[in-house]
C-alpha cells in the first residue's frame, strides 16, 4: 500500500492543472461505479489524475492505481481494495483495467463487496463494457474519450475560452460564432496545424518524433489491446497491420471487400471482422447508407482513417486535400450526431442534414433540390447562406 501511494504522489507531481478536458465535470456526478473508454493517446490517464488532483482529498482517501504495474502480477486488486478501505479509502482510481486479467468480474466484486468505496476506472476504446461476463452495465456509468476537437485544441493553443456548439445553432448563426471566433484567432492557419497535430494531446511532451510516436500507438494498440481482448492469433494480428498499411493510403474510399480481402489475404467475413476491430480501436470509421440495420457483417459503404493525424502518420504519399477535408468532418461530427454516406452527396447527419464538402469554390450544384443541405467549404474565414467554413464544424465537442 505505502508503495502505491508514493508512486501516486509522484504522478500527480507531473500531472499538468490546465488544459483540462470537459469530461471531467462527468467525474462530479455522484455514481459509484465510472468507466472512461478511449483510444491510446488521447488522455485517459492525465484526466484521471486531474482529477483527483483538482476534485479530490489528496490523502489516505484517494488512491490512483494503473493496472498494468508488474506489481499486480502476484498482488490481487481485491486485496489492495481491501487494504484501501480498512485505512479510510473512499476513491479509488483504476487506470489501464483492461490489463489486469478477469477486469469486469474484479471490479464487480469489488463494487459489490465495498458497498462505501467510489470506483473510477478507464481502459481501452475496444472494450465492450456492457458486453463483459461481469455485466457491469448494471453498476457503472460509461463515457468515452475522443482525441482533441479543433475547439478544443484553440482553447488549448491560444488560451482561449470557446464553447461547444450545437449543430442546430452551428448551422442558422455560423456567420455571427465565426465572426467572434475571427475576432481572437485566425482559425485558418490554426486549422492547417490541427490537421497535422492537434487530435492526439501528447504532441507537444516532444513535437519531433509525434508521427513516429503515433505510429508506434496505432502499432500497439492492435498487437495489444485487440489482440488481448479478442484473444486473436499472430496471423490476425498481421492481417490487421496489413490492412491498416493498406487503408492509410487509398482511405476515404468505397470498398471492395473482396479485392481488399485478396490484398489482405484472407476471407471476405474475416475481412469484414477486421474492420470492426480497426474502428473499436479508434483506428478508422466504417459509414454505412443506413442508419439501423447493421449486421455485423455488412460491408462498410465507405472507409475512413479516424482522424487527419493518423492520416499525416500512416501514410507513405502525400496526403490527399479531399480526403482530408472528409476525414476531418466525419471524425469531427461523428462523436456528436450519426453520420451516414448521402447518395448525391458526401454525407446525411443526425438523419435529416445533407452536407458536402469541398474547397472554398465549391458551389451548391451538387445539392439543387435537397432540403435541409449545406456545404461545408475549406479555406474560408467566414461563411454565407448554406456555405460553412470546414473548420467550423470542429466546434461541436
Amino acid at each position: 500500500m505505502e508503495k502505491q501511494f508514493s508512486n501516486f504522489y509522484q504522478r500527480l507531481e507531473s500531472t499538468p492543472e490546465k488544459n483540462i478536458r470537459p469530461l471531467i465535470h462527468f467525474l462530479d456526478e455522484p455514481n459509484r461505479m465510472v468507466g472512461i473508454k478511449g483510444a491510446r493517446g488521447v488522455g485517459k490517464t492525465t484526466l484521471l489524475l486531474q482529477y483527483a488532483k483538482s476534485n479530490l482529498p489528496l490523502d489516505h482517501q484517494t488512491l490512483y492505481v494503473s493496472l498494468d504495474d508488474p506489481w499486480f502480477l502476484q498482488n490481487p486488486l481485491e486485496n489492495l481494495a481491501d487494504d484501501f478501505v480498512k485505512y479510510g479509502g473512499t476513491t479509488l482510481l483504476l487506470d489501464e483495467v483492461h490489463r489486469y486479467p478477469n477486469w469486469s468480474a474484479t471490479l464487480k466484486f469489488i463494487y459489490d463487496q465495498f458497498a462505501d468505496l467510489r470506483i473510477i476506472f478507464t481502459g481501452s476504446s475496444v472494450l465492450h463494457m456492457d458486453a463483459s461476463s461481469a455485466d457491469l452495465s448494471r453498476r457503472a456509468i460509461f463515457r468515452t474519450l475522443y482525441g482533441l476537437s479543433f475547439r478544443e485544441y484553440l482553447n488549448w493553443q491560444y488560451n482561449l475560452s470557446i464553447n461547444t456548439v450545437h449543430l442546430e445553432t452551428l448551422l442558422n448563426d455560423h456567420v455571427q460564432i465565426a465572426r467572434q471566433i475571427n475576432n481572437q484567432v485566425k482559425p485558418l492557419k490554426a486549422f492547417q496545424d490541427y490537421l497535422m497535430h492537434g487530435h492526439y494531446p501528447f504532441y507537444k511532451e516532444n513535437p519531433d518524433t509525434f508521427f513516429e510516436k503515433l505510429k508506434e500507438t496505432s502499432r500497439i494498440a492492435i498487437e495489444s489491446d485487440l489482440r488481448a481482448y479478442y484473444d486473436l492469433g499472430s496471423d490476425m494480428v498481421l492481417y490487421l497491420l496489413k490492412l491498416l498499411s493498406i487503408l492509410a493510403d487509398t482511405a476515404p474510399f468505397t470498398p471492395n471487400i473482396s479485392k481488399l480481402s485478396q490484398r489482405v489475404g484472407t476471407t471476405r467475413n474475416t475481412l469484414v471482422e477486421l474492420l470492426r476491430y480497426l474502428e473499436q480501436a479508434q483506428l478508422i470509421h466504417r459509414l454505412f447508407r443506413k442508419a439501423e440495420g447493421i449486421t455485423r457483417l455488412q460491408k462498410p459503404d465507405k472507409l475512413y482513417l479516424d482522424n487527419p493525424n493518423l492520416m499525416y502518420a500512416q501514410s507513405w504519399s502525400d496526403v490527399d486535400t479531399g480526403a482530408l477535408r472528409e476525414t476531418f468532418f466525419v471524425n469531427q461530427v461523428r462523436p456528436v450526431y450519426p453520420v451516414q454516406v448521402a447518395p448525391n452527396a458526401d454525407f446525411i447527419v443526425n438523419r435529416t442534414i445533407t452536407v458536402e464538402t469541398g474547397g472554398k469554390t465549391k458551389t451548391a450544384k451538387q445539392l439543387q433540390g435537397k432540403k435541409n443541405s449545406f456545404i461545408a467549404a475549406d479555406g474560408i474565414e467566414y461563411g454565407f447562406s448554406n456555405k460553412i467554413p470546414l473548420w467550423m464544424f470542429g466546434l461541436l465537442y
